[in-house]
């Protein structure tokens, strides 16, 4: 079964890179391809890589995601989030492959004091979460056969996140001050590439929206103050208020997800964040060796 897999060399693509030659993987024939090398922007480009391979499913990784550098790069987001979603979801049509598309918890505002449902109204209150939403609609009113993956907090031992910044920063500072009233779920890149994985052998056709996170919820402070515990990094840690540290784009206060549709529907056991965390540093550990 023959699998592109765009935006390869970002934390999921390089997850999933890394999954490729192990057991989980196979009978399946991955097909990585970085944005330098497939530019999901450009028509003919991927109309070209689809027609000619014949694969059965896309994971589209590729994604502009500097959620503050959007707010003033707002053609180039767009183009990524947005275009390019359209683009992939017509060339899937076309060839008939499947598509599995990354989202975001981005798309909803935080108002909410529940975790959020597929079937919520999405508001997005930054330009990033808004180029995402209408990435996914780009798909749903183009394509039949897709999952579209809602995700939050994604970090791993690859490329940038939260969790390799703050280990930096933990041997460059004494003390560090991280908002404590931004409330989601840190999400290890490893799980979520698990789960893609699992939907496409299981062959599934129940296509549509599924939320997917780690278990449980956390700050932004509760997430960084775990990361210093695990790696005994001793710090002065401070929680602040998001006024405090202000940023180009806003964030929604409350973005935790349910997940109950994609358990029930995939028969999944989802990791608690803080016991993959502790998966996801070890890991770091022996790459930075």
């Amino acid at each position: 079964m023959k699998i592109l897999v765009t935006g390869a060399s970002g934390q999921l693509g390089s997850t999933l890179k890394a999954m490729a030659s192990t057991k989980q993987t196979e009978g399946l024939n991955f097909m990585f391809k970085s944005s330098s090398e497939l530019d999901i922007t450009d028509f003919e480009a991927v109309r070209e890589e689809m027609l000619s391979s014949n694969y059965a499913y896309c994971i589209n990784c590729a994604a502009y995601t500097n959620v503050d550098k959007a707010e003033s790069e707002k053609n180039l987001a767009y183009q990524i989030n947005v275009s390019g979603a359209r683009t992939l979801a017509l060339n899937c049509n076309e060839s008939k492959t499947v598509l599995i598309h990354i989202s975001t918890d981005f798309v909803f505002d935080g108002f909410l004091n529940t975790p959020y449902v597929e079937e919520d109204i999405a508001r997005p209150i930054g330009f990033y979460g808004d180029t995402k939403y209408k990435g996914e609609r780009a798909i749903i009113n183009n394509l039949d056969e897709y999952f579209i993956i809602r995700t939050s907090w994604l970090y791993s031992e690859f490329g940038h996140n939260f969790m390799k910044t703050m280990l930096r920063l933990g041997n460059e500072k004494k003390e560090l001050s991280v908002v404590y009233d931004q409330i989601g779920t840190p999400t290890y890149a490893h799980d979520l590439a698990e789960v893609l994985l699992h939907i496409i052998k299981a062959h599934s056709i129940d296509y549509g929206v599924y939320h997917y996170s780690n278990e449980g919820v956390a700050s932004w402070y509760d997430f960084a103050k775990a990361i210093f515990d695990i790696n005994k990094i001793s710090i002065q840690l401070s929680p602040i208020r998001s006024e405090e540290y202000p940023t180009p784009a806003e964030r929604p206060k409350f973005s935790v997800m349910d997940k109950d549709k994609i358990k029930k529907t995939f028969n999944l056991d989802i990791p608690y964040w803080k016991d993959s965390l502790e998966v996801a540093l070890k890991a770091h550990a022996k790459i930075d060796i």
